[in-house]
């Protein structure tokens, strides 16, 4: 058995919100967190741990390991690249930034390369538990599915119609998929939403915004019920949508992720409110990049505001120049220019970021004057619930995981401890 002592805990009160709680003494091991006691009445002999075993966080905060649902790459690595040495690479860097499990995130690349991501990520997923990184939940396949229109620093050629038969052999890896909604096939006589049929007739050509498209009813959603069926959970992103087809994706459809917010989507037009207006609208989860770079500080208190911690994901998008500097890297086949926060295409469109986690959650509780236990919710308690995993990770909670990060107010991380084993850091 060992213990945390001396540390502000961020723990749910009665009614599951995250509170700061001090004079607390958590016990854990690799079987997870096994109580919670008053430090005045701790006895460590009596609860088995030896004085080596006491970490003393030093007034720092301790809170659940942070979940990162959207990252390619960082420390020069990608999800991408063609060796086992990116993965493992990706599993330090997250831990440094307190991340105890996270989504290696996918491109649209040839399908080919895709497939061979995930048989990578599938092997990856094995070692969970051991080594000196975070946890690999499976993979974020942000496109091929996507719109032309929309694609961002996405490579257009290699964009296909939403297929789930590409999917079915990768179930057990892929956990959320990014589409754009307005892409899907319009129906067929005879068919239903409940099978994906074949021969269905496309709703727009290539490269053009189909704002003007068919009514959401009369698209095929089989592709969206397929990926439910099999526990994958499915985003709106990189999408010319429109309010209509967004917001039937989500009300009608249970579509209720929305891929980093107000980024290579539709806007919020006070005639045309577009997806960002359906993801404000309704009750879906939604990404944001807090680099200051994707989305304005003015930007992040709005969405607060309206979303608040319970619909909110913070994530990174980080490439692999994450934590390497200035200079020029690859990403997604494409030359990426990196100048302080700003990672650029050579026609100046922003692609991904070099963002680390730790410092997007400063920076947005500096923007938003949210409080510490709110801001740590959108990177544990609310991804954890999004993807079906809050009866095991998200909270410190007895008997769940051991995945505990502990860091002070500045957002500096000084421990992470991933199932219970300390794999980054040490004794504060």
């Amino acid at each position: 058995m060992k213990a945390i002592t001396n540390g502000r805990f961020l723990l749910p009160d009665e009614t599951g919100a995250f509170e700061e709680r001090t004079g607390c003494v958590l016990l854990y091991d690799e079987m997870g967190i096994q109580a919670i006691e008053d430090a005045v009445s701790f006895d460590a002999a009596r609860s088995g741990v030896t004085p080596t075993d006491v970490l003393d966080a030093g007034g720092r905060f301790v809170a659940p390991g942070f979940l990162n649902v959207h990252v390619h790459g960082g420390g020069g690595a990608d999800t991408m690249d063609d060796t086992p040495e990116a993965l493992a690479t990706l599993r330090r860097q997250q831990a440094a930034m307190g991340v105890t499990a996270f989504l290696p995130t996918t491109m649209t690349c040839p399908w080919d390369d895709i497939t061979a991501a995930l048989s990578r990520v599938r092997t990856a997923m094995q070692a969970n538990g051991t080594g000196d990184g975070a946890d690999i939940l499976g993979a974020h396949l942000e496109g091929p599915f996507i719109s032309p229109a929309e694609k961002g620093s996405q490579e257009a050629t290699n964009i296909l119609p939403a297929d789930f038969a590409k999917l079915a052999p990768f179930t057990d890896v892929v956990r959320l998929v990014t589409i754009a909604p307005e892409e899907l096939p319009r129906k067929v006589a005879g068919s239903s939403d409940g099978e994906q049929t074949s021969g269905l007739e496309p709703v727009a050509a290539a490269g053009v915004a189909p704002l003007a498209g068919c009514p959401a009813d009369e698209r095929d959603w089989s592709f969206v019920e397929a990926c439910k069926r099999a526990g994958i959970v499915v985003s709106i992103g990189h999408t010319a949508a429109d309010y209509e087809t967004a917001a039937a994706a989500i009300q009608s459809h249970g579509v209720h992720h929305v891929t980093h917010l107000f980024n290579a989507m539709t806007g919020l037009h006070h005639r045309r409110p577009g997806v960002v207006g359906a993801a404000l609208d309704t009750e879906a989860c939604v990404e944001l990049i807090c680099d200051n770079v994707h989305v304005a500080p003015v930007v992040q208190r709005l969405v607060w505001r309206l979303k608040g911690k319970g619909q909110l994901i913070l994530i990174t998008d980080a490439m692999r120049a994450c934590g390497l500097g200035d200079g020029t890297y690859e990403f997604g086949g494409h030359a990426v220019t990196v100048t302080g926060e700003r990672a650029l295409l050579a026609d100046g469109t922003i692609a991904a970021s070099i963002a680390t986690l730790n410092r997007c959650l400063a920076r947005f509780r500096e923007n938003t004057g949210a409080s510490m236990a709110d801001v740590i919710t959108t990177v544990t308690q609310t991804p954890a619930k999004d993807l079906g995993l809050g009866g095991e990770r998200g909270s410190l909670a007895v008997g769940k995981r051991a995945d505990i990060t502990i860091f002070d107010d500045d957002m500096t991380i000084f421990t992470t401890i991933v199932g219970g084993r300390l794999v980054y850091g040490g004794r504060c």
